[in-house]
């Protein structure tokens, strides 16, 4: 009898909770690292994650750990949860405990500030790991539907399609169906430019604009991200399969999306940071959306609703002057 899969996960949040319980589903042994020790010490004691998932319980093969050495050890696959713009300092810190043939795995959707780095290239600089030991999960991933066990299905990318096999084989359950691709380039950048439409469309619908301008920044919002990812190389079929529009339309959608709520507390008048202080979890597209737009910036591509997001957000633009400018831009052809 083969030994069963081992899994680390880092950390304990609601994201990385529920991809911990997929992977024991599909017959893992996981370690979930937790920051605060009664979080650990509650899912050990109680089978529940009270703060993150309340009123779920977790499988039995799950156990948690404040200790980042003792979750580390002897993992085939370490799932990497975390604030994007904390992987940097947080993966500095892991490197050194990572079992050696481990397989680096994000749940991340962000790019950098700064460096404009997506999460894999964080992952390759600092844990000095090649490309294909670095695998992406993303798609139509909201936490709390995966861990009420409702179906739902996902995109594994690596570049190396069997390394990206062993962990749709590793987390493929009768509710999660995980599919492959070697395009991590465009998975990333769906998963990060989706955050920012996002917020644009919360915002819309805090204002009350209706479904037509959801309709239209929806698929403009995936208009601007097939662009930024042609520019970088990325496969433009991407864009339209569970890492693209999947994970546009669900996070657009949802009242379980932080950055659509975050939007449309935005677009009710809320100022950020009274935003913020109700905001219980991360909503990354808050900070990535200045990073996707210096992205946009580096390698030409015009994203006007991400360059409006940022304007609203970090400039102190108020939403019905932004709105006034993105609709009177020089009309074009849809194809531009």
């Amino acid at each position: 009898m083969s030994k069963p899969v081992k899994a680390a996960v880092f950390s304990a949040g609601s994201w990385g909770t529920a991809f911990g319980m997929v992977l024991a589903d599909a017959g893992c042994e996981v370690t979930l690292w937790a920051r605060r020790p009664e979080v650990a010490d509650a899912i050990n004691s109680t089978r529940t994650n009270v703060d993150y998932l309340p009123g779920l319980e977790l499988p039995q093969n799950v156990r948690a750990t404040t200790d980042p050495a003792e979750a580390a050890a002897g993992a085939d696959f370490t799932v990497l949860s975390v604030p994007s713009q904390t992987m940097r300092a947080n993966l500095a810190e892991w490197a050194p405990l990572l079992a050696p043939d481990t397989v680096l795995v994000s749940l991340m959707k962000g790019v950098e500030l700064g460096s404009a780095m997506r999460m894999s290239e964080v992952i390759e600089d600092v844990a000095k790991v090649g490309q294909d030991r670095i695998a992406v999960v993303t798609g139509p991933n909201l936490a709390r539907e995966i861990a009420s066990r409702m179906p739902a299905a996902s995109v594994v990318a690596c570049t190396d399609e069997a390394v990206a096999q062993r962990l749709q084989a590793a987390c493929h359950t009768p509710y999660f169906r995980p599919y492959t691709n070697t395009d991590v380039v465009g998975c990333e950048l769906g998963g990060a430019v989706k955050n920012v439409i996002g917020l644009a469309v919360g915002i819309a619908d805090g204002m009350g604009l209706g479904d037509n301008a959801k309709g239209s920044l929806i698929t403009r919002g995936l208009a601007e991200t097939t662009r930024l990812g042609l520019a970088m190389g990325a496969d433009p079929l991407t864009f339209s399969g569970l890492a693209g529009l999947g994970d546009l339309v669900a996070t657009c959608s949802s009242p379980l999306s932080r950055n659509h709520t975050f939007g449309t507390n935005l677009g009710k008048g809320m100022t950020l940071q009274e935003t913020i202080a109700v905001t219980k979890q991360t909503a990354e597209g808050v900070k990535s959306c200045e990073s996707v737009a210096d992205l946009a910036r580096r390698h030409g591509v015009d994203m006007p609703i991400t360059e409006t997001v940022v304007d609203i957000v970090h400039e102190g633009k108020p939403p019905v002057v932004a709105l006034k400018e993105l609709m009177s831009r020089s009309a074009k052809s849809e194809r531009r």
